[in-house]
């Protein structure tokens, strides 16, 4: 009985163990999800990942944050996504959340790691800048402002330039315009904490509705609204809140497309956000889920990390100088950059996000 017994077991976990190998000659196949504005450089690192794992092949997709979460939650991909990495970290607690409401199921097979640091930052044209934020800092009240008096000529400007133009990107579906919002909020109502209580009052709901109005069909995605923000130029798009990150790394292509370039404006406080991948357990077999996890642990590793600095973000990892990881944009002499931002604040908390949702939501 004992040997029968002993016997049994082996041969459950031999076909266990057999379940979560890979066929022979087969491959574990990736699809990685994560905001724009890792585009760049995780395309760099699934070519080097790919040639020192043979086994594993990785499939790059691109969606603002929100969207990611979304459209994971409620199954609107034509793929099946392996791993989610939205530019805020708490975006994962919006989804642990929400999972939890379906399913009693850990939605991710291991804790979720993050993978590189930026923060939100403002980008204007320099001759706007100067007229805006004539001692180089930048302030929420000068461009409510103009929005508010809408051209150039009523606030100071050169009444050439026309109407005042602001970039951010729609809140409800990207990290970025929802950090602005935040941001924007907490300086109205003159607090560093914005939470469910204080953000629902009339203050917070003019301002939402003023800037709807004064924006242009927001974009989903921040690299996608710094792309159009340098192909566009002056006197079409003048101010924006994008993540430094992009900022850094695309400021030498606006110097060539438009002869010219922008600087870069520190917001004080702004919000570090971290970009955090998660291996989801929904349509995963636990073989892909370690050759995920291989892939997330490779690029919180130093020489991966240099190249995260590369394109403008912040090492996860002590000890990697910004100025002398080479092609820094830290070593360009861009205006404004700086290796010491101002104050850091955490990003709002999930119950947060989604106010901030349902507000621009319902702002006319």
């Amino acid at each position: 009985m004992k040997r029968r017994t002993i016997l049994s077991l082996g041969i459950i976990l031999t076909a266990l163990g057999l379940a979560y190998l890979p066929a022979p000659g087969g491959k574990s196949k990736i699809i990685i999800v994560s905001g724009t504005e890792l585009q760049e450089p995780l395309k760099e690192l699934e070519t080097i990942f790919e040639k020192n794992n043979k086994n594993i092949d990785i499939e790059l997709k691109f969606q603002g944050s929100q969207d990611t979460i979304d459209d994971f939650i409620d199954q609107k991909n034509d793929f099946k996504p392996t791993i989610l990495i939205p530019a805020n970290g708490e975006k994962l607690k919006e989804l642990r959340d929400r999972y939890a409401a379906q399913t009693e199921e850990d939605p991710f097979y291991f804790q979720p790691q993050v993978i590189s640091k930026t923060m939100v930052v403002a980008v204007a044209w320099p001759d706007r800048g100067k007229v805006l934020f004539p001692d180089d800092r930048f302030d929420w009240q000068k461009i409510e402002q103009a929005m508010r008096k809408q051209d150039w000529g009523a606030i100071g400007g050169d009444p050439n330039w026309g109407s005042f133009d602001f970039l951010m990107t729609n809140p409800t579906r990207s990290n970025s315009g929802q950090l602005t919002m935040t941001l924007w909020s907490n300086e109205e109502l003159g607090v560093t904490n914005l939470n469910s209580s204080n953000i629902n009052n009339p203050q917070i709901t003019t301002l939402f509705s003023l800037v709807k109005r004064s924006v242009y069909q927001p974009p989903r995605s921040t690299d996608t609204l710094l792309e159009n923000f340098i192909t566009l130029g002056p006197n079409n798009a003048d101010v924006a809140t994008v993540y430094e990150s992009i900022a850094l790394y695309r400021w030498s292509q606006a110097k060539i497309s438009q002869d010219r370039s922008y600087q870069i404006y520190y917001l004080n406080p702004t919000i570090e956000t971290k970009a955090t991948a998660a291996i989801v357990r929904r349509d995963v077999d636990g073989n892909t889920a370690r050759s995920a996890k291989k892939f997330v642990d490779f690029l919180r590793q130093p020489q991966q990390q240099k190249i995260f600095v590369k394109y403008g973000f912040r090492s996860v990892i002590p000890g990697i100088n910004l100025k002398s990881v080479p092609q820094s944009p830290w070593s360009e002499d861009i205006p404004g950059a700086k290796i010491n931002p101002p104050q850091t604040i955490e990003p709002p908390q999930t119950e947060v996000l989604g106010e901030i949702q349902r507000l621009w939501q319902r702002a006319n």
